[in-house]
C-alpha cells in the first residue's frame, strides 16, 4: 500500500482566510473589492473575517490611551444602565482632571447640541460646566433655548449658572432663560412659598421638559462652589458629615447609598429634585477626581443618568478597580 508523500499540508480554508484579512486589513480593499479579487461573495468575505478574528488569525490591538478608555466605557454601561459613557484619559497632574473632564464634556454636548431634536437644554453650574463651555463646537441653533437648572449663588462668579446659561446660548446663537432664584431657601416654609409662585412654578414645569441637562456634582469640601460658596450661613460641612453626606446633586445632599441626607438643607432647596431626572431623556453627568468617587457612585447607582462623563482614574476607582474604589 502506497505511502503518502512526507510533504506539508496545506489548510484550504486558513489560506482563504489569510488571503481576505490581508486583502481587507493590509492592502486596504472594501469588503466588495475583496470578494471581486478573490472571486467570491461579500458575505463569505464578511464571515471569514469574523472567523480570522475569533480563531485568532486576526488580532487588533489599539495604540492608543483611549483603548483602556472604551473598556472603560463598556464597564460602566453595563453596571449602571447607562446609554452612553465617555472616558478620557487621565492627565499626569490630578490638578488637571476638572480641565479634562470639562473638556470631554464639551465635545458631548457638541455631539448632542447638533441634535436637531434638541429644542431645550438644561445646564447647571460649576467649574466644570463652566469649562465644558470652551470646548463647544460653535453652531447656529436659533431653535434652542438653553435654561439654568438650579438657583444661583449669591455671591458673583464666573461659574454661575446665568453666567454659564448665557455663554452657551451666545455661542449657540440661541435663546437662554434663568431661575431667578436663590439655591436655598431660608426654611422649609419660605421653600414651599417660592416654589408655588407662578413665576417659579412655570419655570421649574419648562426645566422638567428639558431635552438634555447637563449637571455636575460636588463632594463635601471647600473643593466644591457650593460648599464653599453656597452653603446658607446656618450649615457647616461638619453637620452634613455627620448625617453622612458624600456630595451633591443639584443641591440636594447624599449619601453613599444616594439617599438624600436626613438634614434641614434638602428641605431648603428651590428647584428640581432627583426624582425628577428619571423623566427627562438624556440626563448627562460630568465630573472627576478621586475625592468625587464617593458620590459619583452614588448617583450613578440611582440609575438616573443616562450619559456619563468623567476620566480614566475616576472611572477605575468607581468601579472599583482603583483609588477610592474599595
Amino acid at each position: 500500500m502506497a505511502r503518502p508523500p512526507k510533504l506539508p499540508r496545506v489548510d484550504a480554508e486558513e489560506r482563504f482566510l489569510a488571503r481576505v484579512a490581508w486583502a481587507y486589513y493590509t492592502e486596504g480593499l472594501t469588503q466588495e473589492r475583496v470578494a471581486e479579487k478573490l472571486g467570491t461573495t461579500r458575505l463569505r468575505v464578511n464571515r471569514a473575517l469574523a472567523e480570522a478574528r475569533r480563531i485568532g488569525l486576526v488580532r487588533i490591538n489599539f495604540n492608543t490611551a483611549f483603548s483602556a478608555c472604551f473598556e472603560l466605557e463598556e464597564a460602566l454601561c453595563a453596571r449602571f444602565g447607562l446609554a452612553k459613557a465617555y472616558i478620557a484619559p487621565s492627565p499626569e497632574d490630578p490638578r488637571d482632571v476638572q480641565m479634562i473632564v470639562g473638556a470631554a464634556l464639551g465635545h458631548v454636548l457638541s455631539e448632542v447640541l447638533a441634535d436637531p431634536a434638541i429644542r431645550l437644554l438644561g445646564m447647571s453650574w460649576g467649574n466644570t460646566l463652566n469649562i465644558a463651555t470652551r470646548f463647544v463646537a460653535a453652531i447656529e441653533r436659533p431653535d434652542i433655548e438653553v435654561i439654568s437648572v438650579m438657583g444661583g449663588l449669591t455671591k458673583g462668579s464666573d461659574l454661575n449658572s446665568f453666567e454659564i446659561t448665557t455663554r452657551l446660548a451666545d455661542l449657540l446663537g440661541a435663546q437662554h432663560s434663568y431661575f431667578p432664584a436663590p439655591l436655598y431657601a431660608g426654611s422649609r416654609e419660605s421653600r414651599d412659598t417660592i416654589m408655588q409662585l407662578d413665576v417659579f412654578r412655570e419655570v421649574l414645569d419648562k426645566i422638567r421638559r428639558v431635552d438634555a441637562l447637563a449637571m455636575a456634582a460636588g463632594d463635601i469640601s471647600l473643593r466644591s462652589l457650593l460648599m464653599s460658596d453656597g452653603l446658607p450661613s446656618d450649615t457647616s460641612l461638619e453637620e452634613l458629615r455627620a448625617c453622612g453626606a458624600v456630595g451633591d446633586v443639584l443641591g440636594t445632599v447624599l449619601d453613599a447609598e444616594g439617599r438624600p441626607i436626613a438634614h434641614p438643607i434638602n428641605d431648603r432647596v428651590i428647584g428640581i429634585g432627583l426624582p425628577d431626572l428619571e423623566a427627562i431623556p438624556n440626563v448627562i453627568l460630568a465630573a472627576g477626581g478621586s475625592h468625587k468617587v464617593p458620590i459619583l457612585r452614588a448617583v450613578l447607582g440611582l440609575g438616573l443618568i443616562d450619559t456619563f462623563v468623567s476620566d480614566e482614574a475616576s472611572a477605575r476607582a468607581i468601579l472599583g478597580a482603583g483609588p477610592g474604589g474599595g
